[in-house]
């Protein structure tokens, strides 16, 4: 007897949260929250020698907090560009004040994701929220930056990797990082653009890359974004001698991907065949991994990337990406 779409869905596994321990103290940004540029939780040192400005952004997600772990971190000891302009940008102050360890998934926004806002257009437009206000109210300080390392931690089980949304020079810098080891192009999300694609990103050579860096709220988190943040600042020649940054490492390049296939959710009752996790590749094409209502998902090509695939989401919203290798 053959078997319907339906049928497969009997027996799908049940995922259930990954482990929600906080096992980082929550961030004290209160030394740094009025900002020196006018703007609050905006941050910014000049050297005397010219270079470029790399913007270090944390707290797009007010539950992320790893990121503001390293930035208080930084600035409380000192470190300062050799050349250039560090800018530390805590971003989203209203959610992270909400922040609970008891419950630390409720705090990501207060109204609306914040990195989905970042779409000139939207930005014009007369709707209002805390994130959208918040983010016109920072749009100075990102159309200033030559650099964006926006620096996130993740939910479900996946390998660290960058993403670069489609700047070829981003993923170029993402590569010569390398650690981690896998830097991501892909075009974003249908429900909006992120900080790293706003358009300042497309311009004059500047790069923007999102560091997706671990578990939220575990120690190898924060310690992938000092690697990766100290050796952002170095490439740059940004970097004074001695100062308290992670030290550096040698590694190869990192390895390339391009998004094939974005996949967002067209029903509420999306569901994984199987317990995947980020990184894992999917040695066929046409393999089913995934059925959204009665459509199946399959992978369109041999040794199929699986970018931060989310076990449990809503209508509307990113379920995973499916990338091939470059070279």
């Amino acid at each position: 007897m053959s078997m319907t779409t339906g049928d497969l869905t009997q027996g799908l596994p049940r995922f259930d949260l990954p482990d929600l321990a906080v096992r980082l103290p929550v961030p004290d940004i209160a030394p740094w929250r009025a900002g020196n540029v006018g703007i609050p939780g905006v941050w910014t040192q000049a050297a005397a020698e010219p270079g470029p400005h790399l913007l270090v952004s944390t707290l797009v997600h007010g539950n992320e907090i790893s990121g503001a772990l390293l930035a208080t971190r930084w600035l409380r000891e000192g470190v300062r560009p050799r050349r250039g302009r560090l800018t530390f940008l805590f971003a989203n102050l209203a959610a992270f004040d909400l922040f609970d360890p008891g419950d630390p998934t409720a705090s990501r926004f207060v109204d609306e994701d914040m990195n989905r806002l970042w779409a000139p257009v939207a930005l014009a437009g007369g709707r209002r929220s805390v994130e959208l206000e918040r983010v016109r109210a920072l749009l100075p300080v990102v159309r200033q930056a030559d650099v964006l390392l926006d620096l996130h931690s993740m939910l479900w089980p996946s390998d660290p990797l960058f993403l670069a949304g489609t700047g070829l020079e981003a993923r170029s810098l993402g590569r010569l990082v390398g650690t981690p080891p896998l830097v991501v192009g892909d075009d974003g999300h249908a429900a909006g653009l992120r900080m790293i694609d706003h358009p300042r990103f497309g311009q004059d050579g500047a790069r923007g890359l999102l560091l997706e860096a671990g578990p939220h709220w575990q120690p190898e988190t924060l310690a992938q974004m000092e690697v990766a943040a100290a050796r952002v600042l170095r490439l740059l020649g940004m970097a004074e001698d001695g100062a308290p940054i992670a030290p550096d490492v040698l590694v190869a390049p990192g390895r390339v991907a391009r998004v094939t296939r974005t996949v967002t959710a067209a029903t509420g009752g999306f569901a994984f065949l199987r317990d995947y996790r980020g990184g894992d590749i999917i040695a066929r094409r046409n393999t089913l991994i995934a059925l959204d209502g009665e459509a199946e998902i399959r992978t369109p090509h041999d040794d199929c990337l699986l970018v931060m695939p989310s076990p449990r989401v809503m209508r509307g919203h990113t379920a995973v990406r499916l990338a091939r290798f470059e070279g």
